[in-house]
């Protein structure tokens, strides 16, 4: 009488115990609906440092903007960020035309997503895949809107690490064998317990990874105490290694945007009125007014992201300029394949080469110059670096030990 007495307790309780189930079919779970992957960790996302990284790396963004210009406060930096980056594109002339209230929108959501989001990781699942996803919109339309080399590409890998299995998982195909099913099935080993024998290659690896993430651990300490510090700086490294560093972008905006444009001139007289100089074209940095702001991200023109630092220090601070200068008027062809245009392209070499400094602004969307064709406005400063010529050099090249250049 005892099993019926403990089988009548169970139902009054509620619960009838477990009853025997019939065994799913592989790739479909116990309802007959296609097998779906658990709310876990996906094998990439299991790596914790990738988190951290995402995390890190928008809050670090973040506060040096905050602790910057004082425009990222006022809430008027994108006033002025699409006109003045390094390398504008179609996107940004376009962008830099919307009113003043959309500035204010756009500043103020970009501190929303790099001070605020960044704690979603750490609010439970929902939360953590939303942070994913707002993050790489954001590098998304960072893409858009500008020519930031790799940059933004590389700024979304960090944060793939906040989608698990169930977010990830209809990327992929369900069918049997499929990625899904075997990925699947690991879960439901790991679920019952059952761990793979761990062979001998697996513990040293096991213990590199242990060894190398103690060793990022403490070499992060420093980092993370200038991303405390009201002081921060950016863009530094803290030991020879290099291994951990940090990282800050437009933590100032300038304001106004300058260029270097270099000229040459077959004149034997450099001071002569009638000297007639001739622009060298860049692949894509600003130049011409009349030529469309380029789109070239991912690939990255380094010379024309160097141009527009130069732009706004002096010759003296970048005497690598001097150096090109020095190429071009070889009509050296390594310096001259960097470039768009030479206008002295299958001519002689120049005998002078000078850098003029230029104000260039976006022309107004539906104004006249913007009627006449031209992206740009630009307005002449004064000279960057005087005339020069080969002669000239040769001392500059000698004290620091450059090869002088070779006429082509």
């Amino acid at each position: 009488m005892a099993a019926p007495e403990e089988t009548l307790r169970r139902r009054k309780a509620g619960n009838s115990g477990p009853e025997p189930e019939t065994p799913p079919e592989s790739g479909r779970d116990p309802t007959g609906c296609p097998a779906r992957l658990r709310t876990g960790t996906f094998w990439l996302t299991r790596i914790v440092l990738l988190r951290a990284l995402a995390f890190i790396y928008c809050i670090r963004l973040g506060l040096i903007k905050i602790r910057g210009d004082r425009c990222w406060r006022d809430l008027t930096c994108m006033d002025f960020h699409y006109e003045t980056q390094p390398v504008p594109n179609p996107m940004a002339y376009l962008l830099h035309q919307s009113p003043w209230w959309v500035h204010r929108f756009e500043t103020l959501s970009n501190h929303f997503l790099e001070l605020v989001v960044p704690f979603f990781i750490f609010l439970g699942r929902r939360l953590c895949i939303l942070h994913g996803a707002l993050q790489i919109l954001f590098q998304v339309v960072l893409v858009i809107s500008g020519n930031l080399s790799f940059l933004n590409w590389l700024t979304m890998v960090p944060s793939i690490a906040c989608f698990d299995d169930a977010a990830l998982g209809f990327w992929f195909p369900s069918g049997p064998g499929g990625l899904k099913d075997q990925v699947r099935k690991m879960q439901e080993e790991a679920a019952r317990g059952a761990r793979p024998t761990l062979r001998y290659g697996c513990v040293v690896r096991q213990a590199v990874h242990v060894a190398l993430g103690i060793l990022v651990a403490w070499l992060s300490v420093p980092v993370v105490l200038n991303l405390l510090s009201p002081t921060q700086v950016m863009n530094t490294s803290f030991n020879s290694l290099r291994i951990v560093n940090t990282y800050g972008a437009f933590g100032s905006i300038t304001k106004e945007r300058t260029e270097v444009i270099l000229q040459g001139t077959a004149s034997p007289n450099a001071s002569a009125p009638d000297a007639v100089w001739e622009d060298y074209g860049f692949k894509c940095k600003p130049g011409d007014p009349g030529r469309r702001p380029c789109l070239i991200s991912p690939y990255h023109y380094r010379l024309d992201w160097l141009m527009w630092f130069a732009a706004f220090q002096t010759y003296e601070h970048n005497e690598w300029i001097i150096h090109l200068a020095g190429k071009l008027l070889a009509n050296d062809r390594e310096a001259l394949s960097l470039l768009a245009f030479n206008p002295f392209k299958d001519r002689a070499p120049p005998r002078w080469v000078r850098g003029e400094h230029y104000r260039y602004k976006f022309s107004r969307l539906g104004g006249r110059h913007a009627a006449a064709g031209s992206w740009w406005v630009r307005k002449r400063i004064g000279p960057y670096f005087p005339p020069l010529s080969l002669r000239d050099l040769e001392g500059y090249f000698r004290s620091r030990d450059w090869p002088l250049p070779e006429l082509e």
